[in-house]
This record gives C-alpha cells, sequence and structure tokens, in this order.
C-alpha cells in the first residue's frame, strides 16, 4: 500500500491526520503482518501465539480498535475516516485481526441490540480482545440467498431461555470463536417471512460442536458447527424476538462495506506486484513492461481500481450519513469482488508460473477475489436486488 502512490488512488482526499494513521497502519501490516502469513494461514497453536505477539504490538502503537467507540474501549474513528484506514488493514486478511477491527460488527450489533446484561459486556470484552465472536447463518442444503428457509430452531423455555437445535456452516473462524450469533426459527415453520431472531451462543456451552473445516479453495477459516440442544438464557436474545433480518440487515451493509474496502487494499498489493514485476523482470529484448499485452494488463487493472473505489467511498459516505445505501453497498460490492479477483489475476498473468506458487501472496489474494463474489452474498443477488430497486424508482 505504501507503494500504490496517492495519484492512483482515485476517490476522496485522505485529511492529514488520518493520512498520518493510514500510513503507520500500512506499515504495520507490511512489516509486521505481512511476514506472519504462512504461519497465521496454517492456523493451530502457533498462529495463536503469533497474532496474540502482533496485537500486542498493536496495542503498544497505539493502533488497537481503531473504529470501536470509545465508551466500550477503543478510539472511536468514524466510519468515513475509518475507510481510510480499512483498506490499509485489508491487505493482509489477518490484517483487522491483528489491529482488533474484526470485532467491529458483532460490537455494534451488541452494543445497539443486545440485551442490557449481556450486550454491553461482551461488547467492551471483544473490543478489548478478550474474546473472539463468528455469525452463523448459512445452513447445508439450504440457499444462502433465502434466510427464510432456515431450520434451526430456537424453542423458548419455561423460564425464558432458549433451546437452540441446528447447523450451520461456512462459519467464519467459528473453532476459535468464544461467541457466535446464530440465525434461528423462533416461530412458525421454514419458508415463513416472519418468526425469525438472532441469538448470542457461548461456544463454551454444552451442546455446540464443531463439526468440520470447509477449506475455500484449498485454504481453512470455515466451519460447519452444529447446536444440539443448546439452552441460553433470555437475556442472549439479540434485538426483539422475530427481528433478526432487521438487524442482520444493518450488519450486513456496514459488513459489505468494510468487505470491500478491505478488498481494495488486497487490490492494491496484487497491483503492486504486477507493476513491479513488470517494471524489473528482464529479458533478452528487454523490459517484461514493454511488451504492450503486458501494458494492456498494468491498464486494465489500474482502470479497474480507479474505477471502483468510488463506488466504495460513495456506499461509505451514505453508511457515515446514517442514510440508505442498499443501491450503493450493491455496486460497490459486486465491482470490488470482480476488481479484486481481476487485479490478481493479471498480476499473476504476469508473474507467469512464479504467480502461481508460495513465493507471492499473489494465490491467495487471487483466491479472496473469487470467493468474494460469493461471500456475504452472490454478484446475482446484489445484481437482482440493485435492479429491482432501480425500476421500482
Amino acid at each position: 500500500m505504501d507503494e500504490y502512490a496517492a495519484e492512483l488512488r482515485g476517490g476522496p482526499e485522505c485529511p492529514a491526520d488520518v493520512k498520518e494513521l493510514r500510513d503507520r497502519v500500512a506499515a504495520f501490516v507490511r512489516e509486521r503482518v505481512e511476514p506472519h502469513e504462512p504461519v497465521l494461514d496454517a492456523g493451530g497453536p502457533a498462529a495463536r501465539t503469533a497474532l496474540r505477539t502482533l496485537q500486542d504490538e498493536a496495542r503498544a502503537q497505539g493502533l488497537w480498535a481503531l473504529a470501536h467507540p470509545i465508551a466500550l474501549g477503543g478510539q472511536g474513528l468514524p466510519l468515513r475516516s475509518y475507510a481510510q484506514v480499512a483498506e490499509a488493514e485489508g491487505a493482509s486478511d489477518h490484517g483487522p485481526a491483528a489491529l482488533g477491527s474484526a470485532s467491529l460488527l458483532d460490537v455494534l450489533m451488541l452494543s445497539a441490540h443486545g440485551s442490557a446484561a449481556t450486550g454491553p459486556a461482551y461488547a467492551r470484552r471483544l473490543t478489548a480482545g478478550e474474546l473472539r465472536a463468528c455469525y452463523a447463518m448459512t445452513e447445508p442444503d439450504v440457499p444462502g440467498t433465502d434466510p427464510f428457509l432456515t431450520a434451526t430452531r430456537a424453542e423458548q423455555l419455561p423460564d425464558g431461555g432458549w433451546r437452540i437445535t441446528g447447523r450451520k456452516w461456512f462459519t467464519s473462524g467459528a473453532a476459535d470463536a468464544d461467541l457466535v450469533t446464530v440465525l434461528a426459527r423462533t416461530d412458525g415453520r421454514p419458508g415463513d417471512r416472519d418468526g425469525l431472531s438472532l441469538l448470542v451462543v457461548p461456544t463454551a456451552l454444552p451442546g455446540f460442536r464443531v463439526v468440520r473445516e470447509l477449506p475455500v479453495l484449498g485454504a481453512g477459516g470455515q466451519w460447519e458447527i452444529a447446536l444440539d440442544g443448546v439452552v441460553v438464557g433470555p437475556d442472549h436474545l439479540v434485538g426483539a424476538r422475530g427481528a433478526a433480518l432487521t438487524v442482520a440487515a444493518e450488519r450486513l451493509q456496514l459488513g459489505r462495506t468494510l468487505r470491500c474496502l478491505r478488498w481494495l487494499g488486497q487490490a492494491g498489493r496484487a497491483f503492486d506486484l504486477l507493476r513491479d514485476r513488470a517494471a524489473t523482470r528482464t529479458r533478452s529484448r528487454g523490459r517484461l513492461g514493454d511488451l504492450q499485452l503486458v501494458q494492456l494488463h498494468v491498464f486494465e487493472a489500474l482502470l479497474s481500481l480507479r474505477t471502483t473505489r468510488p463506488l466504495v467511498y460513495e456506499a461509505v459516505a451514505l453508511l457515515d450519513a446514517g442514510r440508505d445505501a442498499h443501491v450503493e453497498v450493491g455496486l460497490a460490492k459486486v465491482a470490488a469482488a470482480r476488481m479484486l479477483q481481476q487485479v490478481a489475476d493479471a498480476a499473476i498473468q504476469v508473474h507467469g508460473a512464479a504467480g502461481l506458487g508460495p513465493d507471492t501472496p499473489l494465490p491467495a489474494l487471487f483466491r479472496t477475489g473469487r470467493a468474494a463474489r460469493i461471500l456475504d452474498g452472490p454478484d446475482e443477488l446484489h445484481i437482482t436486488s440493485v435492479a429491482r430497486r432501480v425500476l421500482r424508482g
């Protein structure tokens, strides 16, 4: 990101104070996080130790939980400013976790919609990095784009608590999570448009079980989980009974926008590698970058970056102002996912065989770009949703 110069970025100007912070975060990700990516990608005890070390360093440098509310122990950076930083964090998949930003969605959701007894307490501990959380919505054999078919059920008990039974999959970070927010049916039957609720579940409770890891194009981090009659108290309901989709929609708009910002950061990293390879790789007849087809890769990658970034920041501006951003978030999500895949693919092509191997981050960046077109709703969902809204006027 340090080489991805301001004149190439496009999009809004970065205020001087935010630029200084962004540059510090970019340096931390480049110098501290990226060298640890092989260990962090592998998971297990070594990864947890490395992550804790990075988190301690981030705290010592004043870079921890930048966008979390001040009242909960964060630094309160507003979204319009944090957006610039989120790009720098996102240059590595592990940047948000190392800098304490990975819990932001859960913290905001629990502080706004959690019960008085549990919401603030969980939110503070998440902000401090004492707890880790994940979000479980999709289920095996159920279309992820149709939450009304959710089969996981939460039965209310005489004391007001809930017994939760069901199975979820593609739940990010579930194996190491202390809390999981579960979408469950509290009323009606699968297919009904009402009766869905969110409940926060401590993973240490009896009946919670990690079933298996689900590698995504060969990479870990996604899990299938089972809830075999897990019982939680009445204070673990998130939001009102039956209001899950309202809470989820609020979470998803911000979550998709943050993903787009982080994908911009990763695409900037891929672009740097593309440009440097084209500029420095020599052949018997001159530089690789002297070839017009290689110049085309550079041009198309830069064009994709420059045209996508303003779309993402348009969504940021609307969300920061508290306005509806369904259309803008949908446009940004599809554009950013395609852009990351395109830029990473171009960088791999220019690197040749080296771009397919373990000596560059390009395979991981390309994998993220391809998965991005399905994560948080496939392209087709957003295309249809945006088109319908536009056609309704």
